[in-house]
């Protein structure tokens, strides 16, 4: 079992993540990944950590690919794995129609056909065998149209490494085995080692070697009602607000864990603006499987099923420095 930090985003405006990813590398941690939504962007955060570390793999937990095209990812790529001597761990995955179409203006339907032909691309890139062509129904190089000048062309400067390890970042069984067809990972939101059967046939096909990174909330509290706190409110948010409410993965996600009226019903208050009623909605026995949460010996304890679960790296969701010591001395 490894360790890593998730970052995250900027939620409630700009903080410097460099102190705690240094202190995360002397500490054993493996990888730190940042996020993005459509505030602070998933790559800048990044350049700045690995600018002030030397050892840590530098992860996009995810990248949304509306946001920018697979050339365009293809010349960050190679620039960011030079600078940190091989260490980007590339996340993508499609975030949702909200985001997608109203603020990327780009359009959604057809995502897994948009993310097969995307790595498909990409990958084509970073090889750099000749100047790319593509005909896709998302993609086309050179495009279809418009001038007509357009030139296959191949990325100037040749990666440190040809393959640069793509992690999705997928919720529904599809895309999960596209997940393990093409990518080297799988970023899950929600896992809980306590139920493996739920994904175990959409990751029974995995490749040797494949990662699996699972954001995890770790939240030290002797008061385990307390510690929960925190989960429920993340997950009312993702579960009530974060996708309209006919089209939210993540609500889908959670029914499909077996708590469909629960979701209904976190939902229905979140949009009738009862926040502190839609936390207290969210079934605590969720909450806490896909957490660590409550004493440091109670941590200590559900570590265990984690080390036999199909997740390689538990991502630590806090930005609490002594949590994340407590949780590397546990681990490592």
């Amino acid at each position: 079992m490894k360790l890593g930090w998730m970052a995250g985003y900027w939620m409630f405006g700009p903080t410097n993540p460099v102190p705690t990813a240094v202190e995360c590398e002397k500490l054993g941690y493996d990888v730190v990944f940042t996020a993005e939504a459509y505030g602070s962007d998933v790559f800048s955060p990044l350049c700045w950590i690995g600018a002030h570390t030397s050892r840590i793999k530098l992860g996009t937990g995810i990248m949304q690919i509306a946001a920018r095209t697979p050339a365009c990812v293809a010349m960050t790529a190679m620039t960011i794995d030079h600078l940190s001597n091989g260490r980007l761990v590339l996340g993508i995955g499609v975030s949702g129609p909200q985001v997608v179409e109203g603020w990327y203006g780009q359009a959604f339907p057809r995502p897994l056909e948009r993310t097969r032909e995307w790595i498909t691309l990409f990958r084509e890139m970073m090889r750099r065998e000749g100047p790319v062509t593509f005909e896709g129904k998302h993609y086309q190089l050179p495009l279809r149209g418009g001038s007509g000048l357009g030139k296959p062309l191949k990325l100037i400067n040749k990666p440190l490494r040809d393959h640069v390890p793509v992690y999705l970042g997928a919720e529904g069984p599809k895309n999960i085995a596209m997940a393990c067809e093409l990518f080297d990972g799988w970023l899950p939101l929600y896992y809980s080692p306590f139920h493996p059967e739920f994904y175990g046939d959409a990751i029974s096909a995995r490749k040797p070697g494949f990662e699996i990174c699972c954001p995890v909330t770790v939240n030290i509290n002797d008061d385990l009602e307390q510690a929960l706190l925190p989960v429920k409110y993340m997950l009312a948010f993702y579960i009530g607000g974060m996708g309209a409410k006919s089209h939210n993965f993540h609500a889908n996600l959670v029914r499909r864990m077996g708590y469909e009226k629960e979701a209904d019903r976190i939902q229905e208050l979140f949009f009738a603006g009862k926040r502190d009623e839609a936390a207290a909605a969210v079934p605590d026995r969720f909450a806490d499987e896909i957490s660590l949460v409550g004493p440091k010996e109670r941590i200590r304890d559900r570590l265990a099923a984690w080390k036999e679960s199909a997740v390689t790296t538990i991502l630590a969701g806090t930005g609490d420095v002594n949590a994340l010591r407590t949780l590397a001395e546990l681990a490592l």
